[in-house]
């Protein structure tokens, strides 16, 4: 477990200068007296911050007018009456009779070349099969990925 160790010397050096540093840096006085000092000498400003971009106006929604709702429009009947069979079964053949024989759409399908199959080939029988089995995972790592 490299990584453990590697964090473990790392975190104790870090955390013995972060000791050593404490040990010598000069330190702040305590108290109110600083902090008092700080805002007495500043006189607590009050600080205004004007801008100039402007705001969109505001969007007032007026709900008190009654929804408007689209006025119904009747379908013509005769729009809705199917055409017969017989005048659709003669556009069909209309459509058909339009054809020449050379107009065919799809063109002739042109014959797939020749497979050639590899020989199926196996270990000569004096050599014995080498088998390889997957070595075990250890670590943070092993489980999850």
């Amino acid at each position: 477990m490299p990584i453990v160790r590697y964090f473990i010397f790392v975190g104790g050096v870090l955390l013995a200068l972060l000791f050593g540093v404490d040990a010598f840096a000069p330190k702040e006085p305590t108290g109110n007296s600083a902090a008092a000092a700080l805002t007495s000498s500043a006189g607590n400003p009050t600080l205004r911050i004007s801008s100039d971009r402007k705001w969109p106006e505001r969007v007032v929604y007026d709900t008190s007018l009654p929804t408007i709702v689209p006025p119904t429009v009747e379908i013509a009947a005769a729009a809705l009456v199917p055409e017969p069979v017989a005048e659709m079964k003669a556009r069909v053949r209309e459509s058909f009779a339009q054809f020449k024989p050379g107009d065919d759409p799809k063109p002739e399908a042109k014959p797939l070349p020749k497979r050639k199959v590899a020989k199926a080939r196996s270990a000569p029988p004096h050599q014995p099969m080498m088998r390889v089995a997957q070595q075990p995972q250890f670590g943070f790592f092993g489980s999850i990925w």
